[in-house]
């Protein structure tokens, strides 16, 4: 088994007709070119939690889906995350949310990346997206991605790629710098406290 941080490239929406396959593939290649962590995509297809409904919070309630349990199992099990988020209504997707809402303790201390795609680079949608993530106590990076209409839609009907925009890259490479110091710092805090508590 790798000892490398495992990064989550978390796809935040799960329509039929989404984009966030084309943004995550891109993120996931240059990620693996680097060698400094092990990087996986995680779909929330594969997570069809239902509606929040439980008695309580995850932070007080123990979950009793098995599909959340399942969920919150995969993102435990992760040392950082790339949420790729689209903007609706100048908000994330209601799946997303939902799948934060069955969470608590899962990602604490644990860094948070974002990579968002529609009107103003779904700007709007990742500042929620970190306050989102600062209450359930991840670190969110700086550092983000942000694609815009022009290229969007270029890839959508121009049948243009990430490589006709070439400043986007860069942008990968300054989120995937600051993830990846801030997975290995965290991660050194998080076992030396859990030795703290074995001693």
């Amino acid at each position: 088994m790798s000892s490398k941080p495992r990064i989550g490239i978390i796809l935040s929406t799960t329509r039929e007709t989404r984009f966030a396959d084309r943004p995550a593939q891109w993120v996931l290649d240059i990620a693996k070119a680097r060698g400094d962590a092990d990087y996986e995509i995680v779909d929330l297809r594969d997570f069809p939690i239902p509606f929040f409904d439980a008695v309580g919070s995850p932070r007080f309630v123990p979950q009793t889906n098995e599909v959340a349990l399942r969920w919150a199992k995969k993102v435990s099990e992760l040392d950082g995350y790339i949420f790729v988020t689209a903007e609706y209504n100048r908000s994330i997707s209601g799946v997303l949310k939902n799948a934060l809402d069955h969470i608590y303790d899962e990602p604490a201390r644990k860094p948070a990346a974002f990579v968002g795609y529609g009107a103003v680079g779904a700007a709007r949608a990742v500042e929620q997206l970190r306050l989102m993530a600062v209450e359930l106590s991840m670190v969110p990076m700086k550092a983000g991605v942000h694609i815009n209409m022009e290229p969007l839609l270029g890839m959508l009907r121009g049948g243009k790629d990430f490589a006709d925009y070439d400043y986007l890259a860069p942008t990968v490479t300054a989120m995937l710098d600051e993830l990846a110091w801030y997975t290995r710092t965290l991660k050194l805090g998080r076992q030396a406290e859990a030795l703290e508590r074995a001693a």
